[in-house]
């Protein structure tokens, strides 16, 4: 296991989430692309990795937490700049959140309780602020970043309390003492006084072209909507013939994707982005493997996650990396722990055209005793499926049938 220490930084956008939901799918794509081409150079400018772009969020790795701070700082003055003529619909208000500690290193990703510091600490931090823990202060270099205590928080998930600083607003009287330091700058003038921008060449500090980006947002939007079909397709391919209530979940998804051309796609979280990538079978197989073994590690590593929640996603990714079988147990934990979706997920398999399948599947609604797979039970009871045979003496055979009648009479019929 590779382990290293690195400074951890998480940004997003203030009040994301409320904007998507009264913009059009073109006002946030393009607010999403700009977002990008401001901050994106300030992380490489000052030796920042990017390990994960999610919608409205960056999460990024530095050797170096002075380095980390320092491109919080000229995050929030190149946002400054950019907020004076950007209108309302525009104005991009970010909050930069630092944490620096020991992880462990996997792929194109890091795990371990620094990432989940860094993590809790950027839901208390506010627009326009560098936040930073007091782990962060005391390895950072204090004559090149200024800085003063905001408080001791508890942070849901983490043991103990977390001292918190953040960057005071320039401009600076470096080594001052805190209670010492100037007064809250004028808004004429950039937060942080430009103290970090001032480090980045000119080159690098690109300028939106809002009218290139908007003809870049709708190209990109063509490519998803493509994607979205496709999508609904293979979901078409994979379970044909489709029951009535497939296809209403179906002709739903379908509306929903043209729709929004995709940008739920771009806006999954990252298990889900995992996932699906794991289960999408146009990647190499080797590549698809890398995914579920990525996806598996978030799921697992999350020890906020519900055990219900997390059991029934830990079932999605097998059936993604084709292993309903091993799904089926999983989502009768799921269920067990009052995970409804795993429920569902159970009811659809029992058209599953595998018949040893549907066999499992019905013996497990019938020990959940799941009332709301009365009708698919009683269907498959009536009608059976494919590849039901007869037992013989060199061959158990197979019958689905009898299977849903055993549940069906575990649920009282």
């Amino acid at each position: 296991m590779k382990t290293a220490n690195l400074a951890i930084v998480f940004t997003d956008i203030q009040g994301f989430s409320e904007r998507t939901s009264r913009q059009t799918l073109e006002e946030n794509e393009r607010l999403l692309r700009v977002h990008s081409e401001l901050l994106v150079p300030l992380f490489k400018a000052f030796g920042g990795r990017i390990l994960k772009s999610i919608g409205d969020a960056f999460m990024v790795t530095f050797v170096s937490p002075t380095q980390a701070v320092l491109s919080g700082m000229a995050i929030q003055d190149r946002l400054w700049q950019y907020n004076q003529t950007a209108s309302e619909a525009e104005r991009l208000d970010v909050r930069v959140a630092i944490n620096v500690g020991e992880v462990r290193l996997e792929e194109q990703d890091v795990f371990g309780e620094p990432v989940n510091i860094a993590a809790r600490v950027e839901s208390i931090t506010e627009a326009g602020e560098v936040f930073f823990t007091e782990a962060v202060y005391l390895a950072m270099n204090k004559a090149e970043v200024p800085s003063r205590e905001v408080g001791l928080f508890e942070l849901k998930g983490i043991p103990s309390k977390i001292r918190v600083f953040r960057v005071p607003r320039g401009p600076y009287r470096m080594g001052a003492p805190a209670q010492d330091a100037p007064p809250e700058p004028s808004p004429e003038r950039p937060p942080f006084g430009n103290l970090a921008l001032s480090r980045v060449p000119e080159s690098m500090l690109s300028v939106p072209d809002l009218a290139a980006t908007a003809a870049q947002v709708g190209e990109r939007i063509v490519q998803r909507t493509r994607t979205a079909f496709l999508a609904v397709k293979t979901h078409r391919q994979q379970r044909w013939p489709p029951s009535p209530r497939a296809l209403k979940v179906g002709g739903a998804m379908a509306l929903v994707l043209l729709v929004v051309g995709g940008f739920f796609l771009l806006h999954d979280s990252p298990v889900e982005a995992a996932i699906k990538a794991a289960g999408n079978k146009e990647l190499p197989a080797a590549e698809r493997a890398e995914w579920g073994k990525k996806a598996r590690g978030l799921i697992t590593e999350d020890k906020e996650l519900p055990a219900g929640e997390r059991s029934w996603l830990l079932g999605r990714l097998e059936e993604a990396l084709q292993r309903p079988a091993i799904a089926v147990v999983q989502y009768r934990s799921a269920v067990k722990a009052g995970e409804e979706r795993a429920g569902e997920q159970l009811i659809e398999m029992l058209e599953n055209p595998d018949c040893q399948l549907r066999v499992k599947v019905a013996d497990t609604l019938g020990e959940l005793r799941l009332t709301s797979a009365r009708e698919g039970l009683e269907t498959l009871a009536k009608k059976g499926g494919a590849g039901e045979k007869k037992s013989s003496l060199f061959d158990a055979g197979c019958n689905s049938r009898e299977a849903a009648e055993r549940a069906l009479a575990q649920l009282g019929r």
